[in-house]
C-alpha cells in the first residue's frame, strides 16, 4: 500500500523540478504565492470576476505585482531586475503559483512582458534598454506598461497570424532624416490594452518604400489616434484586460523593432514580424501551457476535504466511516483524484522541462547568431543548410552522452559539448517537440481533466462557494488552449519537427534509458513508457513510407488525420517521460534532505505509483492512436511486427492498476489542513 504523510510541501517542489539550489527563484515563488493567494484570493472570493470591464479594483493587481517584485522579473539587474540571464524557468514559477489561485490574474502579470518580448528577442540594444527599463518599477516615476498586439479581426480573433490587414507606410522623409511612418493597426482580443502605455504592433508595408512586414512600438502619447478600443466581452480569464484597439499613428522608424537597413530608397526592416513572433512564442508558450496544470494540482486538496466531509452535519456520526471518510469509502473517487493528480503533475513536469531547456538555449542561440554572422553565413536558410551539415556530430554527441561514462571518449565528448552549434542542434530539437507539446497537451488533456475535477465536487462544483475556484478554472481551460496559437498551430509544429533525425535519434536513447530503469526500479512503471515510444516510432516510419488504398501518400503536411493524431500521441509520451523523470530526481536527491529524509520512501513511492497509472494511460492513448492509424488507413505492408509490439505493449501494463489502487488508498490517510489556505 502506498502511503503519503502529506501533500507535497516545496522542499519536494524544489527537488524534482530542480531549483533546491536557486534561493533567489525559491523566493519568487514565495513572493508570487503571497500575491496569488492573498490578494488575488480575495478578489475572486469578492466576484470581481464578474464584470468584463477593467475595474478599480482589478487595477490593483499591477501594485501588487510591482510592490512583490514580480513586475521586475523580466528584466536584468542593469535594467533594474534582480536576476540576469534567460527567465523562461522563473516566469513559469510565477505563473504556475498564480494560476493555482487565477489563471487571469498570471495573464494580467505576463501581459507587459509579452509586449516585451519581441523587443527583448530581436530589438535593438537602443531599444531593449529603453522599453526594458521604463517597464521596470522604480521610485519617482510611472512604470511603463505595453501590450502584444498580433491579431485581427479577419474575422475571429487569433485565426491566423500570418495574414495581416494592418498597414504602414512613409508618412514624411525628409533628404538626410529619419523616416516617419504611418502605421494603421485594428487589434482583437489584445490583452493589456486598458494599461498599455505602448504597443508592439505586427503590421504589412502598404506602401513600396518598405518592404515586406515589421512589427513596431507604438506609444499613447504619438501623434494621431490611440483609440483602447472595446471590451472583449470574455467569460473567462476575467482578472485580465482584453480589447480590441484602434491605432493610427505616426511614429519614427527607429521604432521597428530590431532597426532596419535602406536599400535603393527601400526601407528594409532586419525582421518580418514572422521571424519576431516565431522567435516570442517559442517560449512564451510555455507559462500558458503550465497555467491549467497548475490549476489540476491545485483541485487536489478541496476535493479531499469535500469528499472527507460530504456526510458530516447530516446523520452520520463522528467514529464512524461515514463521518471519518464520506466519499472516500468508495475507491472511484479516490481513483479518479489520483488521475486528475497524476495528469497535473505530469503537465507541470512537461512545462518545467521545456523552461530549463529553454534557458540552455537562449545564450546558446544568441553565440550561434553570433558565429554564423563571423563566418559570414546570413539568413534562415543558409543557417538552415549549415546546421543540417553537422547532424552527424550532434549524432555522435548524443551516444556518448547516454553511453555509461567508463566507455566514453571523454575528450571527445568534452569538445563536442563545447560546441555551440553542436548543443544548440540537440536543445533545438528537443524544445521543439517539448514546448509545443506543452501548450498542446497541458490546456487541452487538462481542460478534460479540470471537467473531472468539477464532476468530482457534484453540484458543489458549479457554485460560487466550491472550494478551490473549480468551476472558473475549468471555464479559464478553454481560453488557454487559444492563447498564443491554438491547438491546431502546436499539432503543426509538432508535424514539421517530430520527424527530426536528431529528435528520433533521442527518442531511441529515452527507451535504452527506461528500459533501464524499468530492470532496476520497476515500480516506477518505466517500461509501457518505452514499449508506446518503440511503437510510437514504428508507426512513424511506415506512414512516412507506406500510401493508402488509393496509392496517397499518408505522412504530408495536408494529411492532419494522420499528422495531428501522432503529434497527440507524442505529446502524451513527453509529458509521461518529463514526469517520470522529475520522480526519479525524487529519489535520487530526496534522501540528502534533512527534512524530507525520515517519509521520502513512503513519498517516493506514492509518486512512483503516479507514474505508473500515467505511464500507463499514456501508452494506452498512444497504442489507441497508432492502431487506428495503422489498420484504419489501410497501409500497405506486413503489420505482424507493429501486432507483435502492441502486444507487448499490452502485457507491459501489468500491474498498472494495482499502482492505481494503491494511490487511490493513499489519498485517504494523507494528512491535509484545517482549511484553504486562501479564502472561498
Amino acid at each position: 500500500m502506498s502511503k503519503l504523510a502529506t501533500l507535497p510541501g516545496d522542499d519536494i517542489r524544489q527537488i524534482m523540478w530542480r531549483y533546491a539550489d536557486r534561493y533567489d527563484l525559491q523566493m519568487v515563488v514565495q513572493s508570487a504565492r503571497g500575491v496569488a493567494r492573498g490578494h488575488v484570493a480575495r478578489m475572486v472570493a469578492d466576484g470581481v470576476r464578474h464584470s468584463h470591464d477593467w475595474t478599480e479594483r482589478k487595477d490593483t493587481l499591477l501594485d501588487a505585482f510591482d510592490a512583490s517584485g514580480l513586475t521586475a522579473l523580466y528584466m536584468d539587474t542593469n535594467q533594474g531586475g534582480y536576476i540576469d540571464g534567460p527567465k523562461n524557468f522563473a516566469l513559469c514559477l510565477t505563473t504556475f503559483e498564480l494560476s493555482w489561485v487565477d489563471a487571469g490574474a498570471a495573464t494580467c502579470g505576463l501581459a507587459t512582458n509579452l509586449a516585451l518580448a519581441p523587443i527583448h528577442e530581436k530589438g535593438t540594444p537602443e531599444q531593449c534598454e529603453h522599453y526594458m527599463s521604463l517597464a521596470c518599477p522604480a521610485e519617482g516615476r510611472k512604470t511603463m506598461r505595453g501590450a502584444f498586439a498580433l491579431t485581427e479581426p479577419l474575422p475571429f480573433v487569433g485565426v491566423d497570424t500570418g495574414i495581416l490587414t494592418s498597414k504602414v507606410r512613409v508618412a514624411e522623409w525628409r533628404e538626410g532624416e529619419e523616416p516617419i511612418l504611418q502605421v494603421d493597426k485594428r487589434g482583437r482580443f489584445i490583452t493589456g490594452m486598458d494599461f498599455a502605455d505602448f504597443v508592439t504592433a505586427a503590421v504589412n508595408s502598404d506602401d513600396p518604400r518598405i518592404k515586406g512586414s515589421c512589427m513596431v512600438i507604438l506609444e499613447s502619447g504619438d501623434p494621431g489616434m490611440f483609440d483602447r478600443g472595446a471590451v472583449t466581452k470574455k467569460m473567462v480569464h476575467q482578472l485580465s484586460s482584453t480589447r480590441d484597439p484602434i491605432l493610427s499613428l505616426q511614429v519614427p522608424a527607429s521604432r521597428i523593432i530590431g532597426g532596419y537597413t535602406i536599400k535603393d530608397g527601400v526601407i528594409v526592416p532586419n525582421y518580418s514580424h514572422a521571424e519576431i513572433i516565431g522567435s516570442v512564442f517559442h517560449r512564451t508558450r510555455i507559462p500558458v501551457g503550465i497555467m491549467t496544470s497548475a490549476k489540476l494540482l491545485s483541485a487536489v486538496e478541496p476535493i479531499i476535504r469535500y469528499h472527507r466531509a460530504r456526510f458530516r452535519g447530516g446523520d452520520a456520526q463522528p467514529g464512524t466511516p461515514r463521518y471519518d471518510q464520506g466519499l472516500q469509502m468508495k475507491e472511484d473517487a479516490t481513483q479518479r483524484l489520483a488521475d486528475l493528480w497524476a495528469c497535473g503533475e505530469a503537465g507541470c513536469s512537461l512545462a518545467f522541462d521545456a523552461a530549463r531547456k529553454a534557458d540552455l538555449l537562449d545564450p546558446l542561440e544568441k553565440r550561434k547568431e553570433e558565429l554564423f554572422r563571423e563566418q559570414g553565413v546570413g539568413g534562415p536558410r543558409a543557417q538552415l543548410s549549415a546546421l543540417k551539415k553537422m547532424e552527424p556530430l550532434a549524432l555522435e554527441y548524443m551516444d556518448l552522452l547516454f553511453a555509461p561514462e567508463a566507455e566514453r571518449d571523454a575528450a571527445r565528448f568534452a569538445e563536442l559539448s563545447a560546441d555551440v552549434f553542436v548543443q544548440c542542434i540537440v536543445l533545438d530539437a528537443e524544445t521543439n517537440i517539448t514546448i509545443p507539446a506543452c501548450k498542446l497537451w497541458c490546456p487541452g488533456v487538462g481542460a478534460d481533466m479540470m471537467r473531472q475535477a468539477v464532476a468530482l465536487v457534484g453540484g458543489y462544483g458549479v457554485t460560487e462557494d466550491c472550494p478551490g475556484f473549480l468551476f472558473q478554472k475549468w471555464n479559464d481551460t478553454q481560453l488557454e488552449a487559444t492563447y498564443e496559437g491554438p491547438e491546431v498551430v502546436q499539432r503543426r509544429h509538432l508535424t514539421a519537427t517530430m520527424t527530426n533525425p536528431v529528435f528520433l535519434a533521442l527518442m531511441g536513447h529515452w527507451i535504452d534509458d527506461l528500459e533501464g530503469l524499468a530492470a532496476s526500479w520497476p515500480e516506477a512503471g518505466a517500461k509501457p513508457l518505452a514499449q508506446a515510444m518503440r511503437l510510437w516510432l514504428w508507426t512513424l516510419n511506415l506512414l512516412q513510407t507506406a500510401k493508402d488504398a488509393e496509392g496517397k501518400k499518408l505522412y504530408s503536411g495536408n494529411r492532419q488525420g494522420v499528422t495531428f493524431p501522432m503529434a497527440d500521441a507524442v505529446s502524451w509520451l513527453a509529458a509521461a517521460r518529463c514526469f517520470l523523470d522529475d520522480v526519479r530526481e525524487l529519489k535520487a536527491k530526496g534522501p540528502e534532505n534533512p527534512i524530507l529524509a525520515e517519509g521520502i520512501v513512503d513519498t517516493v513511492g506514492f509518486f512512483a505509483d503516479l507514474t505508473t497509472l500515467q505511464n500507463a494511460r499514456a501508452a494506452g492513448e498512444v497504442g489507441r492512436i497508432c492502431a487506428e492509424l495503422v489498420y484504419g488507413y489501410g497501409a500497405q505492408g506486413d503489420f505482424s511486427e507493429f501486432a507483435a509490439l502492441r502486444a507487448e505493449l499490452d502485457a507491459s501494463l501489468a500491474g498498472a492498476r494495482l499502482a492505481r489502487d494503491r494511490a487511490g488508498e493513499a489519498l485517504c490517510g494523507v494528512m491535509i489542513p484545517e482549511a484553504l489556505d486562501y479564502p472561498m
